[in-house]
C-alpha cells in the first residue's frame, strides 16, 4: 500500500512553476516620485506666471526691434536699361552690355556703425534637393579629398581636370557687387569676419586652393582667386551655408563708419547676378543691429501673443473657478499613495 501511494504522488522537490512576477517596487511603481496634482490654483498660478514673465520679453524684443534702422532697395528692375525693359534675360546674359548701375539711398535715421550690408534674393530655392546635394565637404575640408566629386554633378570636370571646389552650389555664387560712397568720399566695405568661425575653421580647409573653377562651359556666378585657400574666402562661405527658405539674406561685408540722419549713400552696383531667368528678385539691404539681431517683429509678437493668452486662460480659469467651484476629487486610492503594506497590482 505504501509503495502504491508513493507511486501516485509527485516527488515532494517537484514543485509547480508559479507566473507571479517577483514582487519589486520598481515593477510595481511605488519608487519615491514627485507626482504634483495640478488644483485649479496652481493651474492659474502657472498660466498668470507665464504671462508675467513673456509679456515682459515681448516688449522688451519689440522696442529693440523698433530700434533697428533698416533700408532696403530693390534694384534688379531699376539697373535694366530701358531698350532691355521687355528683354531682361538678353540683357544679364550678354558679355557686351553695361552692368554698372548708380543708385541713391537716402538714410531716415542715423545709422551708428556697424552697419551690416546684405544681398536678399526672392524665389531662389537653395533648398531644393538636388542643388543641396551638389558638393562635396570632404572636398572643401582637405586636399587630400580633391577627386571625391560622386555628388557634384553636373560640375564635377572640365576638359583640364577636377573642379575645386565642385557642385551647383559653389557654381551659383553670387558675383553683384557694390561700393558705397558719401559726399564723393568713399566708404570702405569691410568683409572680415563675416562667416561662421566654426564654418572657417572645420568646414574649409587651409590646404584648398579653387582650381578649374568657373573657368568653362556655362559660368555660373563668381570667379575664385586661386591663390587664396577657401578658409579665407568669407564670400563663399556665407553662400555654401545654404537658406532654408526661398527668400533669405547673406551677409555682404560691413561698413565701420556711421551715417547720419538725410545722408544720401551712393551706391554703385555691378548687376552680374542673373535672377531674370526664374523670375527672381535682387534687394540690397543696410542695417544696423539690436540684441535681438536685426529688424524683426516676430519674435516680439510671439512672446506677447503666448503671454497675454496665458493670462487670458488664468482670467477665464478664475472666474469659472468662482462661478463654479468644484472639489477635487478623492486621490488616496491611487497607487502611490498607498501604503508600502497595501496591495499591489499585477
Amino acid at each position: 500500500m505504501e509503495a502504491k501511494d508513493g507511486a501516485s504522488n509527485p516527488t515532494s522537490s517537484t514543485k509547480k512553476k508559479s507566473r507571479k512576477p517577483k514582487y519589486s517596487k520598481f515593477t510595481q511603481q511605488e519608487l519615491p516620485a514627485c507626482k504634483p496634482i495640478l488644483t485649479p490654483a496652481s493651474v492659474i498660478l502657472i498660466f498668470v506666471a507665464i504671462g508675467i514673465v513673456f509679456i515682459p520679453i515681448g516688449l522688451a524684443s519689440l522696442f529693440a526691434s523698433e530700434r533697428v534702422v533698416e533700408v532696403v532697395h530693390h534694384y534688379d528692375k531699376d539697373c535694366i536699361p530701358l531698350k532691355y525693359a521687355d528683354n531682361m534675360l538678353a540683357y544679364i546674359q550678354s558679355s557686351k552690355t553695361n552692368k554698372t548701375c548708380i543708385r541713391r539711398l537716402t538714410i531716415p535715421k542715423q545709422m551708428k556703425s556697424p552697419v551690416y550690408i546684405y544681398y536678399q534674393l526672392d524665389h531662389f530655392y537653395q533648398n531644393h534637393r538636388r542643388y543641396v546635394k551638389s558638393r562635396s565637404d570632404k572636398q572643401l575640408r582637405s586636399k587630400s579629398n580633391e577627386n571625391k566629386t560622386d555628388d557634384c554633378a553636373p560640375e564635377r570636370y572640365t576638359t583640364k581636370g577636377v573642379i575645386v571646389p565642385c557642385g551647383l552650389v559653389a557654381w551659383s555664387l553670387f558675383n553683384d557687387t557694390y561700393k558705397f560712397s558719401v559726399n564723393n568720399k568713399q566708404l570702405g566695405v569691410s568683409k572680415k569676419d563675416i562667416t561662421w568661425k566654426s564654418d572657417q575653421k572645420n568646414k574649409f580647409g587651409s590646404d584648398v586652393y579653387p582650381k578649374n573653377f568657373q573657368s568653362e562651359g556655362l559660368i555660373g556666378g563668381a570667379k575664385l582667386n586661386s591663390s587664396i585657400p577657401l578658409s579665407e574666402q568669407e564670400d563663399l562661405m556665407v553662400w555654401m551655408r545654404t537658406a532654408a527658405l526661398p527668400t533669405f539674406r547673406k551677409l555682404y561685408g560691413r561698413i565701420e563708419v556711421d551715417l547720419e540722419a538725410d545722408a544720401v549713400v551712393t551706391v554703385t552696383i555691378e548687376n552680374n547676378y542673373n535672377t531674370y531667368s526664374f523670375r527672381g528678385n535682387k534687394k540690397l539691404v543696410l542695417s544696423t543691429a539690436s540684441w535681438i539681431g536685426g529688424k524683426n517683429y516676430l519674435l516680439g509678437v510671439a512672446y506677447l501673443t503666448v503671454g497675454g493668452l496665458c493670462l487670458f486662460l488664468a482670467l477665464a480659469f478664475l472666474l469659472l473657478y468662482l462661478i463654479k467651484p468644484r472639489p477635487l476629487g478623492d486621490i488616496s486610492y491611487l497607487s502611490w499613495n498607498r501604503s508600502a503594506s497595501g496591495g499591489h497590482i499585477y
